[in-house]
């Protein structure tokens, strides 16, 4: 009886160790999907960007404007999937204080143009805050981009490759919005979770 119970123990125990490991490495522990690429349910437009849902992704090819969250976020991190055309201007804007009128200058621009006139605020940078640390150019394919917002300090990574680690205190909290500029633009797999 005593093995039998012991044998018991450490089977249960494995399995649990086992279950632990794989949520663990899973990668995905407690972020929330906001945009899967099947629909824009749950982000308010603004703007006349022409959105709309083809091949798994959310994408625009004309007008301007913003896919914007309806909730705002102090410290989190959020994942994206992107594809841009070479001549797109996009990129995601955080902490964004007022949603209905979003710019620069209102919020925090982490931007996706490889072919920026001024390229000092290029594809990776935060516009007016940081350059980029490191030229990415991600036209004509599918990106990941990574940015982490903890209080002041800012980091942002595409492709694994962190472009900014900055800190700066000018916007502590708002949505966040998908920027639509120009080209094409497709987005999918956005992740967050809150820190």
């Amino acid at each position: 009886m005593t093995r039998t119970l012991a044998l018991t123990v450490t089977l249960v125990l494995l399995g649990f160790a086992g279950f632990q490991s794989t949520y663990v490495t899973s990668g995905q522990a407690g972020f929330k999907t906001l945009l899967d690429g099947s629909s824009m349910k749950g982000w308010n437009v603004v703007g006349n960007a022409n959105w709309s849902v083809a091949d798994g992704a959310v994408q625009a090819t004309m007008g301007t404007g913003f896919l914007v969250t309806p909730d705002s976020y102090t410290d989190f991190q959020i994942t994206a999937d992107i594809w841009v055309s070479d001549d797109a201007n996009s990129g995601i804007f955080i902490r964004c204080s007022d949603p209905k009128t979003i710019a620069a200058n209102n919020a925090y621009e982490v931007n996706v143009f490889d072919k920026r006139p001024d390229p000092a605020y290029r594809t990776g940078a935060i516009v007016d805050v940081a350059k980029p640390l490191t030229m990415v150019n991600t036209g004509g394919k599918w990106n990941t981009m990574d940015i982490t917002a903890r209080g002041p300090r800012l980091i942002v990574l595409i492709n694994g490759e962190k472009t900014v680690d900055v800190q700066d205190n000018k916007y502590a909290r708002g949505p966040i919005a998908l920027q639509y500029g120009a080209g094409t633009v497709k987005f999918k797999n956005v992740k967050l979770r809150t820190l």
